[in-house]
């Protein structure tokens, strides 16, 4: 069986040459996986073809290199075969198909219920920790507001013993996902995981901290997005017709759940940073911060509360 182009497939089993069956080997099934997904306008043919086929040999990504030479069982290329299909056919992104992203140096375990951890999110990953480590050693609340995968509010659990975190999510299935990945990663001692919208689960406690990667896109955008995030869970892609539904009232009322001299830190689009900003200023709270992510882009705002009411 061949591609649309006509050329055997490397798990088809009958791909032959003038001596007889092919011999597939991983540089092999590399070179011609990442030709096929550079065809298909995949963004990271090389690195999708190193992840998948790694995967689908029990490996690690790097030690496909010390085995370019090895062949290729026939059944490990009919298991990679559907993987490249997946990829390609349905563009499922390579998180789920892996069922884990590294975050913050960790594995996170995903699925289509909680949103992938992406890079750009370490940029307040980063921010919070530099607050909690300016703080006095002491125990040091913290919010995660939407916490999906936990990603988040794990990591800040596990970088930081003295904090105590509570991770909230209004759906119960991201919730699993979360108390997983926490007891995986041997912090669930450090975190508490509640089910509710925004601040509702807390009631009235208050934080030193508050962080939160809420749903930012606006739904008018969706027919524009990359086609992988038709498989991730859309309460957590969209807020809203403009992308504030969730934002604004987070804006409105996180000042209420900080302690005096609290620290707060949302992720954003980079074109709602001085919206958010603008809230946050008249919400009355000070210290009020863009950050970057990697990129350049606006990704983070921040901010303080330095007044009692």
């Amino acid at each position: 069986m061949g591609d649309q182009t006509g050329r055997p497939q490397p798990g088809s089993g009958n791909a032959s040459t003038a001596g007889g069956d092919r011999v597939w080997t991983v540089l092999d099934l590399l070179r011609w996986t990442t030709k096929h997904f550079s065809e298909h306008g995949i963004e990271t043919p090389r690195l999708d073809a190193e992840l998948l086929l790694a995967h689908a040999l029990g490996l690690e990504r790097l030690a496909l290199y010390l085995q370019f030479d090895k062949p290729v069982e026939p059944t490990e290329r009919s298991d990679f075969r559907e993987l490249i299909r997946r990829r390609v056919s349905e563009r499922v992104p390579i998180s789920l198909l892996l069922g884990e992203r590294e975050f913050w140096s960790r594995p996170f375990q995903v699925t289509e219920d909680v949103l992938t951890p992406r890079p750009e999110t370490e940029t307040l990953v980063e921010a919070a920790l530099k607050t909690i480590r300016q703080a006095a050693a002491r125990v040091y609340r913290v919010l995660d507001v939407g916490t999906g995968s936990g990603a988040i509010g794990i990591s800040l659990a596990a970088d930081c013993p003295q904090a105590q975190v509570t991770a909230t999510d209004i759906c119960p299935k991201a919730l699993q996902i979360a108390r997983i990945n926490a007891d995986k990663l041997q912090v669930s001692e450090n975190i508490q995981f509640l089910q509710g919208e925004l601040f509702d689960p807390v009631g009235t406690e208050k934080f030193d901290l508050i962080v939160s990667n809420p749903p930012y896109l606006a739904r008018s955008e969706a027919e524009g997005l990359a086609p992988e995030l038709a498989h991730e869970p859309e309460q957590a892609l969209f807020g809203g017709p403009d992308g504030y539904a969730v934002l604004r009232p987070f804006a409105v009322g996180v000042k209420e759940r900080l302690e005096l001299g609290g620290w707060v830190g949302v992720e954003i689009d980079s074109g709602q940073a001085n919206v958010v900003a603008g809230w946050f200023a008249e919400a009355g709270l000070c210290e009020i911060e863009i950050l970057n992510d990697l990129a350049g882009r606006p990704r983070v705002v921040s901010a303080r509360k330095t007044t009692p009411t």
